[in-house]
């Protein structure tokens, strides 16, 4: 079984719980992680949505700098660019403008959007500061990934 990225909230393809969006407590999901490439010295999360009405994906979050050995990420990671857990992560800008997660909330009647939960194996310890924008994030990682997984969750309103 290869590099996989699953959450106890909901199943792959899945609905997202109304917990983990806009409408309800915003909170992040858990997530946990499996198969994780040899070699991987650390990970990044970007979390968006392809199907907003925008030019490009909007952002729901970007969170890097995790331990690939902690196997996963516990619900409600707190909206801070070093947030107290995961230890040692650092977060970005989501399209908001803020830091953190901020969940699912697509327009009234736009119909079924896709968030896809992109985590990315590092070859190496990357020296990034805090608040990164996903664009500047995925750039850090050019030629250092090792692997990636992916988990799309759906949501309407």
């Amino acid at each position: 079984m290869g590099f996989t990225l699953l959450s106890e909230a909901f199943r792959p393809g899945g609905v997202i719980p109304r917990r983990h969006t806009g409408d309800g407590e915003d909170l992040s999901p858990p997530l946990t992680w499996s198969g994780v490439p040899a070699g991987t010295k650390e990970l990044a999360l970007v979390v968006d949505d392809p199907d907003a009405p925008s030019a490009e994906p909007w952002v729901h979050w970007v969170i890097y700098k995790l331990d690939p050995a902690a196997g996963g990420i516990a619900e409600g990671v707190p909206p801070k660019s070093a947030p107290t857990f995961p230890a040692g992560s650092l977060q970005g800008k989501n399209s908001w403008g803020s830091v953190g997660y901020r969940g699912p909330h697509p327009p009234r009647g736009h119909g079924v959007h896709h968030y896809h939960f992109r985590l990315f194996a590092v070859d190496r310890s990357l020296e990034l500061a805090p608040g990164l924008e996903k664009a500047e994030l995925l750039r850090a990682l050019e030629g250092h990934l090792l692997g990636e997984t992916e988990l799309i969750g759906t949501y309407q309103r």
